[in-house]
């Protein structure tokens, strides 16, 4: 089975288990709503579009509220890069056919992740993943696999759309990645 099918999977039983999403316990009275969260990214719903350029990312969380300002979790995420992450939009490499890889790599993996909230619905969150990297040439042959761990460290604010802080919202963030562990990367990448 896919991973992104299994994500779906996991998504439909849990909303139809808890039958709603929330981000942080936000309410005055924290006891009054559920413990746990599950949300997934705007990525994960732009799928569509050039097939060349399409990144295929799949994101799905769910969160456990420790308390009103502290939530552990674990994040499933998949994606399929064709160029090497984070060059900024305003590089002239950003987009450009020359910095793509001769292929893509798909990136599959778990983690944990751990947000606080600081103020009001300002918050922090880090992220620790594990991930399978494989490496596909241009006729999507895989041509070598690795390891690789993730870290992420987001500062980002909490917007509900709605008045029901817990079902649509955005989350606006600045985050910095790195990996410090990354093995079998192929030198054409």
């Amino acid at each position: 089975m896919k991973f992104s099918k299994l994500i779906l999977i996991v998504l439909i039983i849990h909303i139809g288990e808890s039958g709603h999403a929330q981000t942080m316990c936000t309410d005055a009275d924290p006891k009054s709503q559920s413990q746990f969260s599950f949300f997934t990214t705007w990525l994960s719903l732009s799928n569509f579009g050039n097939e060349e350029t399409n990144t295929q990312h799949y994101e799905v969380q769910t969160r456990y509220h420790l308390t009103e300002k502290d939530a552990i979790g674990i994040k499933l995420a998949t994606w399929k890069l064709f160029a090497p992450m984070g060059i900024p939009i305003w590089n002239d490499a950003f987009l450009d056919r020359q910095a793509f890889y001769p292929g893509r790599l798909r990136e599959t993996g778990m983690g944990i992740t751990y947000q606080r909230k600081l103020w009001k619905s300002l918050f922090t969150t880090l992220e620790v993943m594990a991930k399978k990297t494989t490496y596909l040439d241009s006729h999507n042959t895989t041509i070598s696999s690795g390891f690789k761990l993730y870290n992420s460290y987001h500062i980002g604010y909490h917007i509900p759309l709605f008045k029901n802080k817990r079902f649509f919202f955005l989350e606006p963030q600045l985050h910095v990645n790195h990996w410090p562990v990354n093995t079998n990367v192929p030198h054409a990448f």
